[in-house]
């Protein structure tokens, strides 16, 4: 855990939600891969083929642009509007089979959200995000998701977080943003005058309320 910078007057905890409140490399793997695999089926080409093409224009506009770009935003460079990409997610992402729900996470959050409203912001879909939570059993403690298809923006974004800003119903400076990837879920949080916490998984994420005690 890395912790950016913390506000003085904190109201809202924004996370992101996928290797944020779970971990589970399995079902990291599979949200990418059902993309790529639709995408080689369009394609007419190998999966392996079409991961490195993704692979390589991501790489080439990191060192271009010095950010990451979304696998979402990548695939329009590749004729797959964000909206398509959009519905593959949204038919075939199931995220209760490979995660069950997370007593301490449940404890954890309840625990944050007597102090500060909870939110989340996703580069997934909002259908696929709810399915997350709920496969949890932490959906009733986020009264704020902020999806793709809420925005129409990846992160990183500004949008998706002023918008969840306003359904907390207070400002950026009074915002907490809590993710596992720097250029995606802290960088720009910092410059738009938010708190920031770094996290390696969801072990980190049990620390937080002893940490912002």
């Amino acid at each position: 855990m890395t912790i950016y910078r913390i506000p003085d007057h904190l109201s809202c905890i924004i996370f992101d939600i996928d290797s944020t409140l779970y971990t589970n490399e399995a079902y990291a793997r599979e949200q990418t891969g059902i993309q790529i695999r639709r995408f080689a089926d369009i394609k007419g080409i190998s999966y392996s083929e079409a991961e490195k093409m993704i692979a390589a224009f991501r790489e080439n506009f990191r060192k271009e642009h010095g950010t990451s770009l979304s696998l979402g935003n990548t695939l329009t460079h590749f004729g797959i509007p964000i909206e398509e990409s959009i519905r593959w997610r949204n038919e075939l992402l199931e995220p209760a089979e490979f995660l069950a729900p997370d007593v301490c996470l449940r404890e954890t959050l309840s625990e944050l959200s007597a102090k500060y409203t909870l939110g989340a912001v996703t580069n997934n879909p909002l259908v696929p995000a709810k399915k997350t939570l709920a496969a949890l059993g932490v959906a009733d403690l986020f009264p704020v998701i902020i999806a793709l298809d809420t925005t129409g923006y990846s992160k990183p974004h500004p949008e998706p977080l002023r918008r969840a800003a306003k359904a907390a119903g207070v400002p950026l400076s009074k915002c907490l943003s809590v993710g596992d990837r720097f250029d995606i879920d802290i960088a720009l949080p910092l410059e738009l005058g938010m708190g920031g916490i770094l996290v390696s998984g969801v072990e980190d994420v049990y620390k937080l309320p002893d940490m912002l005690s």
